[in-house]
């Protein structure tokens, strides 16, 4: 597969754990759009996470990648989608769980990913979609997990998307 950017590389050729949280908020969910996956510098939408770390709980690991990329507190909730992603030359195991704010009121902000330079980060914004607002989008766009809501409430119907 030929990237749109170098900086997938990295995660070519193994496979990686990843963790996510699903988080809420008045009907909306907050979702991070990554580069590089798609032609033409389309974003990919997905919830906020990352690889899981020798020597954290998965649990931890949500939190941290929270932290990291939105810079918001949260507990993670409850398992509600295991997927298996495979594109090309990447391939990952996905858990993601719900994301239960330590403020429900504090606002997020775009983060960093320490694998990268300030000048090469994967992340380029974040923003609140509703499902009809995630509809809209080319499905390329959109992780599967969160692809076909009509609800928010549809987040949490557990899911395991395996090949």
């Amino acid at each position: 597969m030929a990237y749109t950017d170098d900086l997938l590389r990295p995660y070519a050729g193994q496979v990686r754990v990843r963790v996510g949280g699903l988080l809420l908020r008045e009907g909306t969910l907050l979702l991070a759009a990554h580069r590089g996956l798609l032609a033409g510098r389309a974003p990919f939408w997905s919830p906020p996470g990352g690889g899981w770390v020798f020597g954290e709980s998965l649990r931890e690991a949500v939190r941290r990648e929270f932290r990291e990329e939105t810079g918001l507190a949260v507990q993670a909730g409850r398992l509600l989608h295991l997927h298996e992603f495979q594109q090309g030359e990447l391939q990952a195991l996905e858990l993601f769980f719900e994301a239960l704010p330590d403020d429900p009121k504090a606002q997020p902000q775009l983060g960093h990913d320490p694998e990268h330079a300030p000048d090469h980060q994967l992340l380029t914004e974040l923003a609140w979609f509703s499902p009809r607002q995630l509809l809209a989008l080319p499905p390329a766009q959109v992780h599967p997990v969160l692809r076909g809501l009509l609800s928010v409430d549809d987040v949490f119907v557990p899911q395991q998307l395996l090949k």
